[in-house]
């Protein structure tokens, strides 16, 4: 009986151990897969926002790439705004905002921020003679379940959205889950991220809003999602404000305008 006993656990410990290595060397195997199927994602997402592709296009994998090629990322420091000169390929923006040696509180805000990254990833679109094009911001914010990421993308004059989308999230779906929504998407192009005084003034709005030429500074609201039409208006502004990508915007002018 002590025998079938020892037999029984000893086989069962061979098939956890032979299991685990099964399940180990999977995980390896695909890490490379998978991260390159991250890039891809993001990329694509880069893309949607800056009216380069389409919401649920499908892209294969050389597309994205293609479409990409003229997209330059930059590892900006959040409070000069200036270029930092790291390599964009190796910088993590989470990891960077969960560490306390390369991040800060937040300062007090409405967007449900806990901590900034010293540093930040943006990508820039310049015409043949290095003039901007456009720039796509990340941007993120609680909603009402979670925190939303997604890319906002502002024309050359640094003042016109272009697009905005969202690629995670954990709002519900058909409710504040209509930010993935191709429709709503489309009502952002050609809104005004800044009023007249320069600061954020883009607002979701409960109700309807007009067009972009009539009222350009407000987008319909998401029905049945108060919270999350509001945790929208609150990132906007908070990374469209000073503690955000204000500097890294008003280097962007000089620039222009110098």
């Amino acid at each position: 009986m002590q025998g079938s006993v020892l037999y029984n656990l000893g086989f069962a410990a061979i098939v956890c151990v032979a299991c685990a290595i099964v399940v180990s060397s999977s995980a390896v195997a695909l890490r490379e897969r998978q991260e390159i199927n991250q890039t891809l994602d993001m990329q694509r997402n880069v893309l949607v926002a800056a009216g380069l592709a389409a919401p649920g296009e499908a892209l294969e994998p050389d597309e994205i790439e293609a479409r990409f090629t003229p997209i330059t990322q930059v590892v900006i420091d959040r409070e000069t705004g200036a270029a930092t000169g790291a390599d964009p390929t190796g910088f993590d923006p989470r990891a960077a905002a969960a560490d306390p040696d390369t991040s800060e509180a937040a300062p007090p805000n409405n967007a449900g921020l806990q901590r900034v990254a010293d540093q930040a990833l943006v990508y820039e679109l310049r015409d043949d003679g290095g003039e901007l094009d456009l720039v796509v911001l990340p941007v993120h914010g609680l909603g009402l379940w979670g925190i939303l990421y997604g890319f906002v993308a502002l024309d050359a004059d640094l003042e016109t959205i272009r697009g905005l989308t969202y690629y995670e999230h954990k709002e519900t779906p058909g409710l504040g889950g209509e930010v993935d929504n191709p429709r709503w998407k489309s009502l952002w192009d050609g809104r005004k991220a800044f009023g007249p005084d320069g600061a954020p003034a883009i607002e979701v709005i409960k109700g309807l809003a007009g067009s972009p030429a009539d009222d350009p500074y407000r987008v319909d609201g998401l029905a049945g999602a108060t919270m999350t039409s509001r945790g929208v208006t609150n990132m906007l502004r908070f990374w469209l404000d000073e503690q955000g990508f204000g500097p890294y915007l008003e280097a962007l002018r000089t620039r222009r305008d110098g």
